[in-house]
């Protein structure tokens, strides 16, 4: 019940939506009720005779015997006015008292969904919200189609199965206590004799229930590993039909596609067996309250007049129908409280690097980035070990060296997409885990080697996150990135959409749109992983001026494979095995006869 609870928090203010929920849906109860109660009035007129019959009123009953002083009412009209007279105010009563029960189950519907609705957008946008938030390091570890399930899938299931359930809960026993308590006042021995259906019934439903809650854990694990089947799947498109893999990707879907239908045809079965089952009892203890109440009836022994015994069948006949709500409630609440606790996890997963309570915000940059003593390790593998090096302002730093030496983590270490082990990495000699961390990225401008654009128009991608961007700005920001000639010859020049990640571009078009959009942000420090690596060469060409432009007056950290990148920086850091074991400039490590002059040998001779 706490998952259960706490999932109800995100409906707050949850009193503006309960309080005329609960008053719309009492009334509601009171005149249901009241519709079939005023079968017994409506039968007592058709039984009345057409004669001069005589109806004794006796004493007027109490204002809170609703049923007595109606019959006192119709007994009054039958003796003054006759007949159909009665026959029309009884009916006029039932009419106003359905329109008034439909009324208010309107209004309190819409309350209800309302509520439903409030509740899925803070929860959605908390868990959104929350993921956005979270470390680098929480993406690389989880799968994102189970991600994506849990804030699209799960979310809904939460929305309808506990704020469902809410509704359930109030309004249905209402409804049972409007009945039984209506039931009691026309018979009580016979009421009590039939209540022993009810509890035998919540007892069977709830063993058929019983496994639904594990069910439902493994249903939206299945269908989260299926959604990240699919993304791989769609992703990956190109690779999967060079390598001919197809049947293994259509075979490995298929089979979690099989074990979730079959997890849900086993929850289907269990769900849909407590319904029957409630209905069987039901009809069951009609049919005997028939058999006994009516022999009483028949042989003059019973304390009802026959209209009154009809009456009680068909009350007692409603009095299943909540309960069936309940029990069907209780099938759903556990694959809510299933979905919600997937949910929560990601609520409560909480991000490694965050801003210090005192962190300033820096605005400037105006002498220097610096590595300190630092070290970081994933898990236990380290990646680097007490890295020194400082990168002046306006300086180009290169970082060269073998695969898995540790550069793209030294990349991600400065703009705090994870944090440091050990040492620490200042900017003007203050320690970026004392800076906000917005205030520090707004510092960098970044371009990966792989170009990363978003399913939108030329404009938006350079304009990314900028909403007060200017069109001149954007368009000077391509000229700088060698962009603006071949945007103008696409279809729609900046308007132009480049598809899923960029695919209707080509790998040198995509790197210049990136580059633009670090021009547009105009930051003083630029971090390069190489850009260059995957182009040809006429690509390459464009691609590297447009970085030469970018990185004019600006202090840059780049990861260098290119020999021609190489060359033209200020400094060079050698990494190898996460350590660093040369640095400084491209001749004075040529002279030197280390690993960089093997690395630049290698190049040289296979670029000849």
């Amino acid at each position: 019940m706490k998952t259960y609870f706490r999932l109800l928090s995100f409906a707050k203010p949850i009193e503006k939506f309960a309080i005329p929920y609960i008053l719309t849906t009492l009334l509601t109860v009171i005149f249901s009720t009241l519709n079939l109660a005023l079968l017994a009035p409506l039968l007592q007129t058709l039984f009345s005779g057409k004669g001069s019959t005589v109806h004794p009123l006796g004493v007027k009953p109490s204002f809170f015997d609703i049923m007595g002083t109606f019959r006192y009412y119709v007994d009054y009209a039958i003796n003054n006015y006759g007949a159909w007279a009665a026959l029309q105010f009884v009916c006029a009563t039932i009419i106003v008292a359905a329109l008034l029960s439909n009324l208010f189950r309107y209004l309190s519907q819409r309350t209800m969904e309302s509520l439903r609705v409030h509740t899925l957008l803070n929860l959605r946008r908390t868990v959104f919200n929350n993921v956005m938030n979270l470390h680098m390091g929480y993406f690389s570890n989880e799968r994102k189609g189970d991600i994506i399930s849990k804030i699209a899938s799960d979310v809904q299931v939460v929305q309808y199965s506990v704020t469902g359930t809410l509704q359930v809960v109030f309004k249905e026993p209402l409804t049972l206590i409007a009945f039984l308590v209506m039931l009691f006042l026309i018979s009580p021995s016979l009421t009590l004799y039939s209540l022993i259906v009810i509890p035998l019934s919540a007892l069977i439903i709830s063993r058929i229930v019983k496994r639904l809650k594990e069910q439902a854990t493994a249903s939206q694990q299945t269908y989260g590993n299926m959604i990240s089947y699919l993304d791989e799947a769609l992703s990956g498109i190109k690779i999967i039909k060079a390598f001919n893999a197809t049947a293994f990707i259509k075979n490995r879907f298929d089979k979690e596609n099989i074990k979730y239908s079959n997890i849900t045809r086993a929850m289907a079965k269990r769900q849909q067996l407590a319904s029957p089952v409630s209905e069987f009892f039901g009809v069951a203890m009609v049919a005997g309250i028939a058999l006994y109440g009516g022999n009483l009836v028949l042989n003059d022994q019973s304390p009802l007049s026959p209209p009154e015994f009809f009456t009680f069948i068909a009350l007692f006949s409603q009095v299943m129908r909540p309960a069936k709500a309940i029990s069907d409630s209780f099938s759903n609440i556990h694959q809510g409280i299933a979905a919600g606790e997937r949910v929560l996890s990601l609520v409560d997963e909480k991000p490694l690097v965050t801003d210090a309570p005192n962190a300033i915000t820096v605005t400037e940059f105006n002498d220097a980035l610096c590595f300190e003593n630092v070290s970081f390790a994933y898990q236990d593998r380290t990646v680097l070990s007490n890295i020194n090096l400082t990168v002046p302002k306006g300086k180009t730093v290169a970082l060269v060296g073998p695969s898995g030496g540790g550069k793209s983590t030294m990349m991600d270490l400065v703009p705090r997409f994870m944090d440091p082990r050990e040492g620490s990495i200042t900017v003007d000699g203050k320690d970026i885990k004392e800076i906000t961390a917005d205030s520090l990225r707004s510092l960098m401008g970044v371009v990966n080697q792989e170009s990363v654009l978003f399913n939108d128009t030329i404009y938006n991608n350079i304009a990314f996150g900028k909403t007060d961007a200017r069109r001149e700005d954007v368009e000077a920001a391509a000229r700088i990135a060698n962009a603006h000639n071949f945007i103008l010859e696409t279809d729609n020049g900046y308007e132009t959409n480049v598809g899923d990640r960029g695919t209707k571009l080509s790998g040198g078009q995509r790197q210049r749109i990136c580059i633009a959009r670090a021009v547009l942000n105009n930051p003083p420090i630029m971090l390069l992983d190489e850009a260059t690596s995957a182009l040809d060469t006429e690509s390459e060409k464009l691609v590297q001026d447009a970085l030469n432009n970018l990185m004019k007056n600006r202090t840059s950290l780049v990861i260098a494979h290119r020999l021609s990148t190489i060359q033209n920086a200020d400094i060079i850091a050698v990494l190898e095995n996460g350590k660093l074991i040369e640095q400084g400039s491209h001749l004075e490590l040529l002279n030197h006869n280390g690993l960089y002059r093997k690395l630049i040998d290698m190049q040289t001779f296979n670029e000849g």
